[in-house]
C-alpha cells in the first residue's frame, strides 16, 4: 500500500480520491486554502487536512523525515494549471514520486527543469492522460496501425460553462493556459499520440470561449473546434438538457466514445502501479503543440473551417 498526500480539493480531485481508494492505497494528508472538503468524508475522513500552504509543508518534512511509518510515497497534484509546476518541485523535493493532473505546466519550457529534477532525484513524475485509456481509443490507435491511409477527421468538443468560469481561475489565461489547456490538451494528445506529430498547423479562431483551427498530421488532417459558449451546443444536445457534446467523425464515420470515462483515473493509476504510466517526454508534444497554437496568428483562410453550429 502506497501513501499518498493530495494538493487541490476541487471538482477534479473526486477521481484521484477514488483512484487512490479503488488501487488499495492511503490518502494521509491533503492542502487546499478552501475548507469546502467535506468529499474526504467519502473516501479518507482520517486524512488530515490543511488550508495553510506552510503548516502542509511541515507537516509533510516531519513525515518524510522523522516517521517512516507516515511517509508520503506519492503526490496526487489537482491544484490550478498554473500551479503545477511549484507543486511537482515541492513533491520531489520531499522524496515523493507525482502524479499530476493535465498538463503538467503551461509552459513547454519548464519540462526542461522538471526533466532534470526527475533524474537528480531519482523518482518520477506521471502525468495523467485518460484518453488514452478509454477503450474506444485505444481500438482506434490499433485500427490506425494497422491502416495505411491518412484519415480525414472533424473534432468538435463543447463543454458550456457559466458565468463564473471567466471569473474564476480557469478565465484567467495565464494561470489557466486559456480554452486550448482547459478542455483541449488531452484532444490534442489523443490526436498526436494515434496520428504522429504535426506538419503543419492553423489557427482560425481563439478568444476566451473558443478556437478552431486545422493541424496536418503525420497520418491525418484534422479540422477542430472548442468552445464553452452553450449558443455553441447543437439543438437536440440542449433539448436533452446535456451541457457536453464530444463528436469526432473520421472519414465522414463517427466515433462513439461518449461512455466509458467515469472509471479512467483509477485505471490511469493502475497503469501507473503496474507498467510506469507516462512520463514528461509522453505530455511534452501536445503542451508544445498548445503552447505554438495560442501564439499562432489568426490565419485569414476558412476554407477548411469546421462549422461551430452542428
Amino acid at each position: 500500500m502506497k501513501n499518498f498526500a493530495l494538493i487541490g480539493i476541487g471538482y477534479i480531485a473526486e477521481k484521484h480520491l477514488r483512484a487512490i481508494k479503488e488501487t488499495g492505497n492511503d490518502l494521509l494528508a491533503a492542502l487546499d486554502p478552501h475548507d469546502s472538503v467535506g468529499i474526504l468524508d467519502e473516501y479518507f475522513p482520517n486524512c488530515e487536512y490543511f488550508s495553510d500552504h506552510a503548516r502542509f509543508e511541515r507537516h509533510i518534512a516531519k513525515a518524510q523525515f522523522q516517521n517512516t511509518s507516515n511517509k508520503i510515497d506519492y503526490f496526487s497534484i489537482c491544484s490550478p494549471n498554473y500551479l503545477h509546476d511549484s507543486h511537482i518541485r515541492l513533491a520531489l523535493n520531499s522524496g515523493a514520486n507525482v502524479i499530476c493532473e493535465k498538463p503538467l505546466v503551461i509552459n513547454p519550457w519548464n519540462l526542461d527543469l522538471l526533466e532534470k529534477l526527475e533524474e537528480t532525484s531519482k523518482l518520477s513524475i506521471f502525468t495523467v492522460l485518460q484518453l488514452r485509456l478509454h477503450p474506444e481509443i485505444l481500438k482506434l490507435k490499433k485500427e490506425q496501425q494497422l491502416s495505411k491511409t491518412k484519415k480525414d477527421i472533424t473534432l468538435s468538443y463543447i463543454s458550456a460553462r457559466g458565468k463564473w468560469y471567466q471569473h474564476s481561475w480557469k478565465g484567467n489565461i495565464e494561470k489557466s493556459g486559456g480554452i486550448l489547456v482547459n478542455i483541449g490538451i488531452h484532444f490534442f494528445d489523443m490526436l498526436l499520440w494515434i496520428y504522429g506529430p504535426v506538419k503543419h498547423f492553423e489557427v482560425y479562431e481563439y478568444s476566451d470561449t473558443k478556437a478552431s483551427g486545422y493541424l496536418e498530421l503525420a497520418n491525418a488532417n484534422v479540422k477542430w473546434f472548442l468552445s464553452i459558449d452553450k449558443s455553441d451546443l447543437p439543438k437536440n444536445v440542449i433539448e436533452q438538457n446535456n451541457s457536453t457534446y464530444r463528436s469526432i467523425t473520421i472519414d465522414n464515420k463517427e466515433l462513439e466514445f461518449s461512455q466509458g470515462f467515469k472509471n479512467l483515473h483509477t485505471e490511469v493509476y493502475r497503469e501507473i502501479f503496474l507498467n510506469g504510466g507516462n512520463r514528461i517526454s509522453e505530455s511534452r508534444p501536445s503542451i508544445e503543440l498548445v503552447y505554438k497554437l495560442k501564439n499562432e496568428k489568426i490565419s485569414t483562410s476558412n476554407d477548411k473551417h469546421p462549422f461551430s453550429k452542428k
